[in-house]
C-alpha cells in the first residue's frame, strides 16, 4: 500500500535547483517505490476529467517563458500506461464521475518538474490527468475518494500544485517568507492535519489571506484530491520551506 501525496511543483526551475527541498525530494523518491504514478497537475485544467492514455513515451510540454536555455533542454522520457488510464476512468465512473482518455497530450512541468528529481531515471509508468479549478472542494475531494484504491495497489497518487500561488507576490530576490504566506499555510496545515475537512472545503471564507495567498484554485485543488485519495487516517506534513518570499515548498502525506 502507498499512501497519496501532495507536493508543491514551485517555479520550472526547480528542476535544475539544488536546496532544502530538492533534498527532500530525491530522499522521498527513493523511500517510495511504486508501481506507476498518477498525477493530478495544475498545469491542465479542462471541464471534464481527462486521463493521459499512450503506453509510448510523452512529449514534453514546457509550460513557461523567460528562462534558462537549459530549463527547456531537460527531458523526462516516461511512459504512460493506457490500462491504469482505463482503471481510473473505471473507477471514476462507477461514482458517476465523467471522464475522457487523452491521446495526445504530452507531460507538463507540474509533473516532470517533481518527477525528474524523485525519479529522473523515468522508469515508471506516469499517468497524467487534468483538474478542474471550478469544482467545489468538497467534489474535489470525492473525486479522489473515487480512486483511493488505487494506492492498495501500489499506485502512487499525487496532487501537484501549491498552498499559496500568487505570481504577483514573488520576489526572485527574497531570502525570507512573507508573513502572510506564512500564516496561510499555518492555518492550512493545523486544518489538514486535524482532518477538519468542513473548514478545508470552506477555506477561502475562513483562512488569513486566503484570496491574496490563492486568486485562482487550480494550483490548490489537487490538494483535496490527493487528500480524498488517501490511505492514511492521520494526515502527515512531511515538508515545508520557501522560496523567493512567497512560494511555498510543501509536502503532505495521505
Amino acid at each position: 500500500m502507498i499512501n497519496s501525496l501532495f507536493l508543491c511543483h514551485g517555479a520550472p526551475t526547480l528542476a535544475l535547483d539544488s536546496n532544502e527541498y530538492t533534498n527532500f525530494l530525491k530522499e522521498l523518491g527513493e523511500k517510495i517505490k511504486p508501481k506507476a504514478i498518477v498525477v493530478f497537475t495544475a498545469h491542465w485544467e479542462s471541464e471534464i476529467t481527462k486521463i493521459s492514455s499512450i503506453d509510448t513515451s510523452y512529449e514534453m510540454i514546457y509550460d513557461f517563458y523567460g528562462f534558462s536555455k537549459e530549463l527547456y533542454g531537460i527531458k523526462y522520457g516516461a511512459k504512460g500506461s493506457i490500462k491504469i488510464a482505463t482503471k481510473i476512468q473505471d473507477l471514476l465512473k462507477i461514482q458517476g464521475i465523467e471522464s475522457q482518455l487523452d491521446t495526445g497530450r504530452g507531460l507538463d512541468h507540474g509533473v516532470w518538474d517533481i518527477l525528474y528529481i524523485m525519479y529522473q531515471e523515468a522508469k515508471i509508468p506516469v499517468i497524467q490527468v487534468s483538474v478542474n479549478p471550478d469544482m467545489p472542494m468538497n467534489k474535489q475531494y470525492k473525486l479522489g475518494e473515487a480512486i483511493k484504491s488505487l494506492g492498495k495497489e501500489d499506485i502512487l497518487v499525487i496532487g501537484s500544485g501549491s498552498t499559496v500561488h500568487n505570481l504577483g507576490t514573488i520576489d526572485w530576490k527574497a531570502t525570507e517568507a512573507e508573513q502572510w504566506a506564512v500564516e496561510f499555510d499555518n492555518w492550512l496545515i493545523e486544518k489538514v492535519e486535524n482532518s477538519d475537512k468542513d473548514s478545508l472545503f470552506s477555506y477561502q471564507d475562513l483562512a488569513p489571506y486566503a484570496k491574496q495567498a490563492i486568486p485562482r484554485e487550480e494550483h490548490i485543488v489537487p490538494l483535496f484530491i490527493a487528500m480524498g485519495s488517501g490511505q492514511s487516517i492521520t494526515p502527515k506534513l512531511l515538508h515545508r520551506s520557501y522560496a523567493y518570499g512567497t512560494l511555498t515548498y510543501i509536502c503532505f502525506e495521505f
